[in-house]
Formats: structure tokens, C-alpha cells, sequence
């Protein structure tokens, strides 16, 4: 497995890395503990050194899943994980949300088994809370050494400058796929320039990028595809076209739809390292293979063209996924 460097402090991780949360929710019921323990031992012995969870996947039983399965090989993997945290504009006070950060990453090590993580997301950045102030907490956080770094999700270009100017962000943690690429505007830039890493979540668009998914699939219970709009079965055939077009790529390299839609963002970026999750043996090995598939500058080049003849249909907000509440 090739390895990446995020952020200027140096932070090494696996090139693609394992996103945990289907483990325990956000794709219909999860898998038993034991299994999960399983996948997660058998994705580093592929070369997965790079596993992201959050306090609020599962309410915190995600986090002691990850912590159960890493155990006995804390040393050799980087955990990452995320808090959120927002405050009454009205009765605001940087001390108050100082302590609850404290608070929360204090019960996230207790969840995990162990006494810091490598990177500390803010899991979504708050309106109500000047980024300085966060970055500020950040910062003390590092000099204690219970966190290696931190970084943002989701977050603007100019909340990360105003964050990195106080304490060097090492990653964002966003969306980002061959179907959404609005950060490429202006947010993967800026991490460029100022050397920040970046971590896409639902790199293969919440696996429609799988090219598994029909017009005829259908989902229940907490399963997000239910409400994220590129699986309306209008939008999965209105977007044939981009799969028919991974497939041929995938055709022409012995490889996998999926594995052509990691192999892009990995040649497109040096500092980019994408966490696909997956709940099966055979897609998590798919999903790291990826990073030994090698485009040229040429298929590349002829792939970018290609995306830009192709319209997407449909995408994924919070704003959907937030309707998941309201329907039985």
C-alpha cells in the first residue's frame, strides 16, 4: 500500500484509507461486533493504516467498536475522529465551548482505549463559533499530546484560512467523488497551497459509484440512499452515462468501476487520501487494490475530458439526509 503525508506535520497515512461508520449505521442495519473487528483487522492486513470514526456515529458505539478492533495494533494505524459542537449565539463564551471540546474528546479517548488520536476533526464547522476560537482549543490540545493534529469538515476556503492562520490545519475531511466536485473549486486548492491534507468522504458517492446500484434498488431503514437525491431512480438513469464510462476505463485496465473513481482523485492529488467504507471482504479489498492501479497521464487526461461532456444528476446534503428523521 502506498502511503501519503496530510498537513505539514507529517502525518502518514495509508493512500486510501477505511471509513467505519457503515459498521454501525447510515446503510441499514450494521454488521455483528465480531465481523466489524473482523473487516477492520482484515483491511490493515492489507496495508489500511487510516481509520476514521466520530463520536456521533451510532452515539459513540462506533467509536468502541474502532477502539475494540485496533487495539493490538494501536501502534501501527492512525485513528481519526470527529466532535461537534455549537453554542447559543447569545450566550457565547470561548471558555464554555473550551470545556466541552475537552469534555467530548475526553470520552472519545475513553471510547477508544486510548490516550490521543492522530487527527481531531470538527464535524462541521459551527456559525455560532469563530473558527479562531476552535483552532485556538486545537492548538493546546497538540502541545498536551492528545491529539497529533486536527482539521475541519465540510468546511469553506475562508474558514480554513482563518482556522490555519491560528493552528495549522493537517486535513479536511469533506465530500468528494467523481459525482461531486464543487471543493475543487476553490477548498482542494487551498489545501494545496497552504499543505493541507485532504480526506474525502463517500468517495464512490455512497457507492453508486460501485456501478452495483439499479434504478430498481431500494433502501430502509437509516439507510441515507433513501434520501440523497443521485439515487432517485430517475437520476440513476439519467446518469448511466458517467458508469458506462468508469466501466469502460475499467474495461481497458482490468480493474473495477470503483477502482477507476479512487484512481482519479489519487492522480489527480498527491495530498488527497480518500476513506471508502465498505462491509464486505471482497469491496474493501476492491477499494484499496485501487491504490496500486496506476493511470497514465494520458488515460487521465482522456478521462477528465470525457467528465466534462457528462452532466450530473441528483447529489447529497445534510439538509436531505436530515429528512431520514421524519420518514418511517
Amino acid at each position: 500500500m502506498h502511503s501519503r503525508t496530510l498537513g505539514l506535520s507529517g502525518l502518514e497515512v495509508s493512500a486510501i484509507g477505511l471509513g467505519t461508520m457503515g459498521f454501525s449505521h447510515g446503510y441499514g442495519p450494521g454488521v455483528d461486533e465480531a465481523t466489524a473487528i473482523d473487516l477492520m483487522r482484515y483491511a490493515h492486513d492489507l496495508g489500511c493504516t487510516h481509520y476514521d470514526t466520530a463520536e456521533g456515529y451510532a452515539d459513540g458505539d462506533n467509536e468502541r467498536l474502532v477502539g475494540q478492533a485496533l487495539a493490538p495494533i494501536r501502534d501501527q494505524v492512525v485513528i481519526a475522529t470527529k466532535f461537534f459542537v455549537d453554542t447559543d449565539p447569545n450566550d457565547y463564551s470561548a471558555a464554555q465551548v473550551a470545556r466541552q471540546i475537552r469534555a467530548r474528546l475526553d470520552a472519545s479517548l475513553t471510547r477508544l482505549g486510548t490516550d490521543h488520536v492522530e487527527l481531531y476533526y470538527q464535524h462541521r464547522v459551527s456559525t455560532n463559533i469563530p473558527v479562531e476560537d476552535i483552532a485556538a482549543i486545537m492548538g493546546e490540545l497538540i502541545a498536551e499530546g492528545k491529539i497529533g493534529g486536527w482539521g475541519q469538515s465540510q468546511a469553506t476556503a475562508e474558514q480554513i484560512r482563518r482556522a490555519h492562520a491560528v493552528t495549522p490545519l493537517t486535513a479536511i475531511q469533506s465530500e468528494y467523488s467523481i459525482m461531486e466536485r464543487m471543493f475543487e473549486a476553490d477548498v482542494i486548492p487551498t489545501c494545496g497551497e497552504l499543505g493541507i491534507g485532504f480526506v474525502p468522504f463517500s468517495p464512490l458517492a455512497s457507492g453508486f459509484l460501485s456501478g452495483q446500484i439499479t434504478a430498481d434498488t431500494t433502501y430502509s431503514g437509516d439507510d441515507v440512499r433513501r434520501v440523497i437525491t443521485r439515487f432517485d431512480p430517475d437520476n440513476i438513469r439519467a446518469n448511466q452515462a458517467l458508469l458506462d464510462l468508469l466501466t469502460a476505463f475499467a474495461d481497458e485496465k482490468n480493474a473495477s468501476p470503483a477502482q477507476i473513481s479512487l484512481a482519479w482523485m489519487l492522480h489527480k492529488y498527491n495530498f488527497v487520501a480518500p476513506i471508502p467504507g465498505s462491509r464486505r471482504k471482497e469491496r474493501i479489498a476492491e477499494n484499496l487494490g485501487a491504490a496500486d492501479l496506476d493511470l497514465t497521464d494520458d488515460e487521465f487526461t482522456r478521462i477528465e475530458a470525457a467528465l466534462a461532456a457528462i452532466e450530473i444528476h441528483g447529489n447529497r446534503t445534510d439538509r436531505d439526509i436530515a429528512r431520514l428523521r421524519d420518514i418511517d
